[in-house]
């Protein structure tokens, strides 16, 4: 079905309230608002606010299952030392150890990162930060029984 004007506002007034309710980001409601207004369909303004809670004024088709991935979130980046401290954490099988200090490192400093800054990758630290003192305790361990042997 042909999309009316009073449907095209209809849809712009669910943006803007997803919009004011912080449901949708500003660079995304000015997409989907400028997508509402070039609709030609009730079917592709009622994709533009499929994810959105519509209120008593919703459009007569029903909501698609699926949102399309244009107007998913995108995730966010990941943060470069989590990823740095788990290359470290693996390298440590690679290198006897040597790695193991930067990746405890990298690890936390990452962390510290995630926490403040809301990037993607706490996983990836949480990874190298283990790889890493497993490493480390594992030499300490070797090394305290070299010296036991040795003075025994």
């Amino acid at each position: 079905m042909l999309a009316a004007n009073s449907d095209r506002e209809r849809a712009v007034d669910v943006l803007r309230a997803g919009f004011a309710e912080g449901r949708l980001q500003k660079d995304e409601y000015e997409r989907r608002v400028g997508r509402a207004y070039q609709a030609r369909t009730v079917g592709e303004l009622a994709l533009l606010v499929a994810d959105l809670p519509q209120g008593p004024l919703g459009f007569q088709q029903p909501a698609p299952q699926q949102v399309p991935a244009t107007f998913m979130p995108a995730a966010p980046p990941s943060n470069s030392k989590a990823g740095a401290s788990l290359a470290c954490g693996i390298a440590t099988f690679l290198t006897m150890g040597l790695t193991s200090v930067p990746a405890v490192v990298l690890g936390h400093m990452a962390r510290s990162e995630i926490r403040r800054t809301h990037e993607g990758g706490d996983g990836m630290a949480v990874a190298g930060l283990i790889l890493g003192w497993l490493a480390i305790g594992g030499w300490a361990l070797f090394l305290m029984l070299v010296v036991v042997a040795s003075s025994g």
